[in-house]
């Protein structure tokens, strides 16, 4: 039953998509009507199966959410079977429970929680996480790609190539495109491509996991073992109240920047207030999960926007920062505000109360320390280097926000308020290396990521002092994770290398210094371009497609998944040394 259930969830998502995507003609429509009754059915006898083949399972596992989904099938199969009255006792609540919108909502919501569900059973069955990653990852590209071709979606054709293109774009929150997203997508089209950006941002598996272990209780222990390592859970009873933390902080930051951009869009952008809101909505989650996407003609660098008082830039790069500098810091940063105010609490009551010595973990040291480096060394280069260029013409003011947003945007957001074509070569240099880098472990943006490079850095420095070991205040950094660091900016070379290798092949007739940075913007999930997007062959964005998802899931991440794992036999061999010179 419980397959046949998954099925029926899949054929309810299909068979929505396919009413609301469409116009139809009664007899279609009545079609697709009669497949979610089939589906409403299924559903119910699901939950009534359930119930009565384990009672006790049922009131032991089930949630109080999962029983309001459940609660709400079977009333839909009430208002089925008995027809709506003609003088209801409540006519409010009798127009609600027999719309269209109510049944709609409840199989909807039904579906979520079922197949949320069961990929909590598939993580529970010993699935290579990375690879369960990998195919998550794969699986609403794959849906977001046909999605974006239905006719309610688009306002123009769009091609499949392009349609991948951009699902693969939003899920691995880069934010390229090769059409223009103002003129291309319809409101549902935006809605759409917003879900998929934000799903791409919290991760497949924590958005789903989420839902499906508040929904439906009973995950086994080893599903929340893979889940606390990825959301760096210090314990299993600290699991869900850090899977709350992080969506928490998620919904939080992009309602106060909604807010906060929408205060700060000039008059002279003409828009409503619906307009507004849409636009402030959209440019906080796209700013947060480091997307890249806007819906306005021009983006970042529409010429109303630049000619106004620089505030959006300034509210777009603090949003962009928070989204950057990875959950665990965030939550470092929420346990160590908790502390303080128990500590003025106990002060303000005559307590004494013991803290520990280290209220933030060497994680969050690195993170802060590396990125404020990168951060005032890229706003000094830029504003040095473009202050005669694409500067010019600015006042103070304005060059100095400028300088600050583009240099926060190549770490991962790929926002463009000045146009990188017109960069002097030097300026290009420093944000390439700046897309190398990216922003934090565990957060929106890509790169190696700030926490490889310093480890690198003092690895380095304790190379060069003949240090046997790799203090960084106050701690030693374990060797497993210098193996990891390394590992990882090799690879990142070794793909670079080899997708830049592709393109050239694909693109003779285009500028060799565009496709380079094409693919440095694909495969580290930046965003930025020269402007060559949209002038790729199909095979070229077919390639960088997959550079997206490569940099997404994590090329380390990937090849684990994929290949298969042997036994360490290295500690029976004995140790010898390599000329390293």
């Amino acid at each position: 039953m419980a397959v046949l259930a998954t099925i029926a969830s899949v054929l309810c998502v299909v068979d929505m998509l396919l009413y609301v995507g469409f116009d139809h003609n009664p007899s279609d429509a009545g079609l697709l009507r009669n497949g979610l009754r089939t589906v409403q059915i299924i559903f119910g006898a699901n939950v009534i199966f359930g119930a009565l083949s384990d009672p006790r399972g049922t009131l032991r596992n089930t949630r109080l959410l999962k029983w309001i989904v459940d609660i709400g099938v079977l009333i839909t199969l009430m208002a089925w079977i008995y027809p709506r009255p003609v003088h209801p006792w409540i006519p409010w609540l009798a127009k609600v429970l027999y719309s269209r919108a109510f049944l709609f909502g409840v199989l909807a919501a039904y579906s979520l929680v079922n197949l949320c569900y069961t990929l909590i059973r598939v993580m529970s069955c010993r699935t290579n996480p990375s690879l369960l990653l990998s195919v998550s990852f794969l699986f609403f590209i794959i849906v977001g790609s046909l999605v974006l071709m239905l006719p309610k979606c688009t306002a123009v054709p769009l091609s499949y190539i392009d349609s991948l293109f951009v699902s693969t774009s939003a899920v691995c929150i880069t934010g390229l495109c090769p059409v223009d997203v103002a003129a291309t997508f319809t409101p549902m089209g935006l809605l759409v491509l917003a879900v998929l950006i934000q799903i791409g941002g919290l991760g497949v598996l924590t958005f789903t996991s989420f839902f499906a272990m508040f929904f439906s209780g009973g995950p086994s222990i080893y599903s929340q073992l893979l889940l606390r390592d990825m959301v760096y859970s210090r314990s299993l009873n600290a699991l869900i109240p850090t899977l709350l933390y992080v969506l928490a902080f998620t919904l939080a930051i992009e309602a106060a920047g909604a807010v906060a951009i929408y205060f700060t869009v000039p008059q002279a952008m003409g828009m409503d207030v619906n307009d507004r809101v849409v636009f402030s909505a959209f440019l906080s989650l796209s700013s947060f999960c480091n997307a890249g996407f806007t819906n306005i003609p021009g983006g970042m660098s529409n010429p109303v926007l630049m000619s106004g008082n620089q505030s959006i830039y300034l509210v777009s790069s603090l949003i962009v920062l928070a989204g950057a500098i990875g959950f665990p810091i965030l939550v470092n940063f929420k346990d160590v505000a908790v502390l303080k105010i128990k500590k003025l609490r106990a002060r303000m009551q005559g307590r004494r109360m013991s803290a520990p010595v280290h209220v933030y973990d060497l994680n969050t040291k690195i993170v802060l320390a590396t990125t404020s480096v990168i951060l005032i060394i890229g706003s000094v280069g830029f504003f040095l280097l473009e202050y005669n260029n694409t500067l010019a013409g600015m006042s103070l003011w304005d060059k100095s926000v400028q300088s600050i947003f583009n240099a926060l945007v190549p770490r991962s957001a790929g926002f463009a308020s000045v146009n990188p074509a017109t960069f002097l070569p030097a300026t290009l240099l420093l944000v390439v290396v700046q897309m190398w880098i990216g922003g934090a472990s565990q957060s929106m943006a890509g790169g190696i990521k700030v926490n490889t490079l310093a480890v690198v850095i003092l690895n380095l420095r304790s190379v060069v002092h003949g240090h046997q070991g790799i203090p960084a205040w106050n701690r030693s950094i374990a060797i497993p994770s210098v193996r990891r660091a390394n590992a990882v900016v090799v690879l990142s070379v070794l793909s670079f290398t080899a997708y830049a290798m592709a393109i050239l092949v694909l693109e003779p007739a285009l500028s060799v210094k565009a496709l380079l940075f094409e693919v440095v913007s694909a495969l580290f999930t930046v965003g930025s371009s020269l402007g060559i997007t949209g002038e790729l062959c199909d095979g070229s964005k077919v390639v960088l497609s997959t550079a997206m998802f490569v940099g997404r899931v994590g090329i380390l991440s990937l090849l684990m998944g994929v290949l298969p794992h042997r036994r360490d036999a290295s500690p029976h061999y004995p140790q010898d040394s390599v000329i390293i010179n």
